[in-house]
């Protein structure tokens, strides 16, 4: 069995009208809310043995916030993630060594959430988890042997959480 934490990035900031997306940091509710996640992650028993990151700042303050709560695992910054279709998520998904039985890839809106609904089996009714807003963590079982062997519409969904919703 191979498990997916599929997470969208942290509440990011838009105080710099200037500044790059792929630059923009983590506001103060992102930066709080995801160690916050890490730390559901890690009490629910949910932790990764690989990472997929996007390479924009606020993806990576987002993991920076998780790993802060969790056992630390390898992580891969990968520019092909920053604003990702399910396709090119498919494709770094796939290319996941076997070995990692567990793997988190955090990303963005809105290509994200319609990774998250194409790889389930039998998508949730739950208008939270169509928005797919920011922080909102899917857990996605698969029963397979490798990431190669993923499939779309084949995934379970095991979990699902938004941050107002951690308490």
């Amino acid at each position: 069995m191979k498990r997916l934490i599929l997470m969208r990035h942290a509440k990011s900031s838009w105080s710099d009208p200037e500044q790059k997306d792929i630059d923009r940091p983590l506001n103060k509710r992102g930066l709080r809310d995801a160690p916050a996640m890490g730390k559901w992650l890690a009490g629910r028993g949910y932790l990764p043995d690989q990472a997929l990151v996007s390479s924009a700042k606020r993806t990576q303050e987002t993991w920076r916030g998780v790993i802060s709560e969790i056992p630390d695992c390898p992580a891969e910054f990968q520019p092909q993630l920053y604003q990702a279709g399910p396709a090119a998520m498919m494709t770094a998904l796939q290319g996941t060594p076997a070995a990692a039985e567990s793997l988190v890839m955090i990303g963005h809106q809105p290509g994200i959430g319609d990774f998250a609904r194409r790889l389930l089996a039998i998508p949730p009714n739950d208008g939270d988890f169509d928005r797919y807003p920011t922080t909102a963590t899917a857990i996605i079982d698969f029963e397979a042997d490798a990431w190669s062997a993923i499939a779309w519409n084949s995934g379970t969904l095991k979990d699902f959480i938004i941050p107002r919703n951690l308490t």
